[in-house]
Order: structure tokens, then sequence, then C-alpha cells
């Protein structure tokens, strides 16, 4: 048996959450790649259907559950849906969240609960639906791997909401992987600067481009695949004695890459 083959995840089940595009597309693609069927769920089915067609590319199933993820019942009821499709369920990828960045003083305190509810809360009601039925495999491989942030354990301005609910969801992580401990394995992954459609619009102004670039250690801005590739280290065999883990893929940054320019507080 090659190393290479604990990378594989050949007749598997997992559900991507936020898959229509960018951190979820390119992780449901690489799961379907390594041999898992897939359900991917986000809001727009258009979306979905282009997602899905690259993973059946790859020889393997994929069901599309078109949905608002911030609905709590929702999100929780796609790990019943895999498992009537599928048979199993093996790997859940927490990836739906993400909050827009907000002066200190336009963040409301309902603003703040929002973010959490959808980074913090979507994760707990999808793995809490999913648990029992992953718990019918038999073969012990299964894993849950939630995307936080860089700003979940970084501060700058503007980001008290968002950078709030990364670092709930990532001490979450930590939690859940004690209390699930040993049948399954969670772990997460503090994504750094990644091109996606969030910086659209970064990557059209070249000074900003640069000032990301350059604070960068590794001197760029990093690629779904990047994720993606990570969330497969976690969530397959090679990832076995990993739980409760925080993999940091940032292109190396201790500190956040991008100012946004946010003012003084003035009285």
């Amino acid at each position: 048996m090659s190393i290479l083959d604990n990378f594989a995840v050949p007749g598997q089940v997992a559900i991507v959450t936020g898959a229509g595009r960018g951190l979820g597309a390119a992780t449901a693609v690489a799961l379907a790649e390594a041999g898992a069927d897939v359900l991917i769920s986000a809001r727009t089915a258009e979306q979905l259907e282009v997602v899905a067609e690259q993973v059946r590319a790859t020889g393997r199933r994929a069901v599309v559950v078109p949905a608002d993820l911030s609905d709590l019942d929702a999100v929780a009821g796609l790990a019943q849906t895999a498992f009537d499709e599928f048979g199993r369920l093996d790997t859940i990828v927490n990836n739906v969240g993400g909050t827009f960045p907000r002066a200190f003083m336009d963040t409301s305190p309902r603003f703040l609960t929002e973010a959490f509810n959808f980074n913090v809360a979507t994760a707990h009601a999808l793995t809490r639906a999913a648990v029992p039925l992953m718990l019918k495999s038999p073969d012990g491989q299964q894993s849950v791997v939630t995307i936080s942030s860089m700003m979940g354990r970084t501060a700058d301005r503007g980001y008290v909401a968002y950078g709030t609910a990364k670092a709930a969801l990532a001490h979450w992580t930590r939690l859940a992987a004690a209390d699930l401990a040993p049948r399954i394995r969670v772990n997460g992954i503090y994504v750094g600067s990644i091109m996606t459609s969030a910086l659209e619009f970064v990557a059209g102004q070249p000074e900003m481009m640069n000032q990301m670039e350059t604070r960068t250690p590794l001197g760029r801005v990093g690629d779904p695949d990047d994720i993606a590739a990570a969330v497969l280290y976690l969530a397959s065999a090679a990832g076995k004695y990993v739980t409760g883990k925080l993999v940091e893929v940032d292109g190396g940054i201790q500190e956040p890459n991008l100012s946004l320019g946010m003012p003084d507080v003035v009285g």
C-alpha cells in the first residue's frame, strides 16, 4: 500500500456547504476526485449545477440541494438527505459562513448575533444532525472539517463580528472534537487570503493586491485548491491521527495583510 492511498476516500459520502463557488466548490470536486460521492448545498441552484457536473465528470455522484443555509432547520436537514440518497455519511465540511466587515460603531448587537449564527450555529446544527448517521458507518473514518479564518486568530479594524464568529468556530471545533472522540474526528482550517469572489474587489485594484501579496510571506494570494487539499488531508485516512486541531493555510501570515482603512473613533 502506498502512502498516497491514505489520501483516497473511495465510496465515502461527504456534505459540503457553501459549495456553489470558491472554497466549497473546489472542496467538493477534490473529494470527488479522491473517490467520494458528494451532497452540495448553497443558495444558488445554477452555481451548484455547474459544480455537480464537475463532480460527475470524476465518475462520482452529486446531489444538489439549493437552500438558504442560514436557516438552521434547512442546514440540519442536509444530513438526512445525504444518508437517504447515498446510504451512509462520512464527512461534513462546514464551509458556509462569512460576514461583511463593518466599523465597530456600525456593528449592532443584531449584526454580531447574525454573524455568530451564520458561522457557528450552522456548523453545530448540521454536525449535530449528522452524528447519529455517521456513527452507523463501521469503519471509523468519519470526520468533520470546519472552515475558519485567520481573522479568528488575529486582529484588525472592521472585523469585530466576522473575527469573533470565526474565533468561536475555531474553539467550537476543539470542543466538538473532545465531545465526539474517538469515533468522529473534528478539525478546522484557518484560511488566509484566497482568490475567490470575496476578493474580486481587490483583484481589480493593483495597489491593494500588491499590499496583500507583499505582506504575505509566500508572496501570493492563495488558490481554492490550497484549501481543498487541506480538507482532503483532514477528511481522509492521511489525517487519521489528527483531531481538535486548526491547520493554518494562509501563506505564512501572522497579522492581517490588507488594511481596510477604518478611521479612529472620534467623540
